[in-house]
């Protein structure tokens, strides 16, 4: 039997209706299922020594502000997928005033040294915990420009937007992160983003992050949790990889998002390297490190003076070479030019560029990320820039590092269930506008 006109117009209300609770679901389950955070760039200072050698530090951190403890406090945290145990300065040092304060906390909680969460050994912490007078774990945080910290594991709740993790471990510090104190005035703590055990990223079982810094805005995005945007093109993936030997290796960290480089272009030209070069040794050296933590981008030694060579030749009678043996910018970045202040714009965006080949995608850097300018150095009338490849072995570094300089205006996704990283090149200043983060 036919229905009548009433009757189907009451059914199609009926699903119009239906339809629009479910879009209201999608969503809502869309707001729950990603976190939206500003992501900074916080500039330190250099210091000019005497030698003219500038001394490796972190100059420019990548950081987020969120709170911490009851009633929150605000803080200001590195991000640094290349740590695990993420930490807040607690004890207020000479003229230091961006800390924590766990006494104005009712969810604070310290670890006793005979917790089990005190017997746990990582890389951030080369020495084994101990016992302090009150009984409480005491760690030293360590890593790999010499810097540490030191410090009592304790629980707290970490908040981001209105999103609460209660019982978060981390590390409650009573020293300075580095010899500067206008280096450590500048942020509270660090976040640790690797795959440990005691990584943000696993306490708070993330599933999937992502981030994008900006270049001359200062300012970018950084996304916890899983979501799709239209306006942001198809992401290339490279897998993760991990060490197959079963037994941990000297120089292999297995909590990092270590992925596969085969090779390097510069301009139009591969670098004549055997793919060998790129693939982890016996001891683990010569793994291949996405890592927010690190400013500039390290090379081991043989393929640092490859790239070296070739960038050199092609920019023969373009760039005017430093040549000043003492001059080694950040310690590990010996390639130096002098650039006129009134051309340096046109001949930085003129050079070849340089891509990382990984499995199954590519990371493109070019102009202002190939060369950057050493503060207010300068040779006359001429300011000295530096190629943003450095030496990882003037570091004492057995790795590949791909830092967060190169990573610039690249929406970078740590897809942790499928054990992958993405790749897209985008505008990170419009990604922040999309996004209801402001200009």
């Amino acid at each position: 039997m036919a229905s009548s006109p009433f009757v189907l117009l009451l059914l199609f209300l009926h699903t119009l209706f239906i339809i629009f609770l479910q879009n209201q679901t999608s969503a809502s389950s869309l707001q729950q299922n990603f976190v939206i955070m500003p992501l900074k760039i916080q500039t330190l200072p250099h210091g000019t020594p005497s030698t003219r050698k500038l001394s490796f530090q972190h100059n420019v951190t990548l950081t987020v502000s969120l709170t911490v403890g009851t009633p929150p406090q605000s803080v200001t945290m590195v991000l640094d997928t290349g740590s695990e145990l993420s930490w807040l300065r607690c004890k207020k040092l000479q003229n230091l005033t961006n800390i924590f304060n766990p006494l104005l906390s009712s969810s604070y909680t310290p670890i006793p040294c005979f917790s089990s969460v005190c017997k746990i050994r990582t890389r951030d912490l080369p020495i084994p915990p101990s016992c302090d007078s009150k009984k409480l774990c005491h760690v030293t945080v360590s890593y790999a420009d010499a810097t540490s910290t030191e410090g009592n594991l304790a629980t707290e709740t970490f908040s981001i937007a209105n999103s609460s993790q209660p019982g978060t471990i981390f590390g409650c510090m009573d020293s300075g992160f580095s010899s500067d104190p206008d280096e450590d005035s500048k942020t509270t703590g660090l976040m640790g983003l690797n795959l440990g055990s005691l990584s943000f990223v696993t306490q708070m079982k993330l599933r999937k992050f992502s981030y994008c810094i900006s270049r001359k805005d200062s300012s970018g995005v950084l996304l916890f949790g899983e979501a799709t945007f239209p306006w942001l093109g198809p992401l290339k993936y490279t897998p993760l990889v991990k060490s197959s030997d079963p037994n941990p290796l000297p120089y292999f960290d297995r909590v990092a998002y270590t992925v596969k480089l085969k090779g390097i272009w510069v301009g139009g030209k591969a670098l004549q390297l055997p793919e060998s070069v790129f693939v982890p040794d016996h001891t683990g050296a010569g793994q291949t490190i996405v890592d927010s933590g690190t400013q500039f981008s390290l090379l081991l030694g043989p393929v640092y003076a490859a790239l070296k060579k070739e960038f050199m030749a092609q920019t023969n009678g373009t760039l005017t070479p430093l040549n000043e043996a003492n001059f080694v910018f950040q310690g590990v970045m010996d390639l130096c030019y002098r650039v006129p202040s009134g051309r340096a714009g046109d001949i930085v965006s003129g050079v070849p560029a340089v891509t990382l080949v990984f499995e199954g995608a590519e990371l493109r850097v070019s102009g202002e990320r190939l060369l950057y300018r050493v503060g207010d150095v300068a040779r006359g009338r001429d300011w000295v820039y530096c190629f943003t490849f450095g030496n990882s072995e003037l570091e004492g570094n057995e790795a590949y590092v791909i830092g967060h300089h190169h990573q610039q205006n690249v929406w970078v996704e740590f897809d942790l269930v499928n054990s992958r990283v993405g790749f897209a090149d985008t505008r990170c200043e419009l990604a922040r506008q999309r996004l209801g983060l402001g200009p």
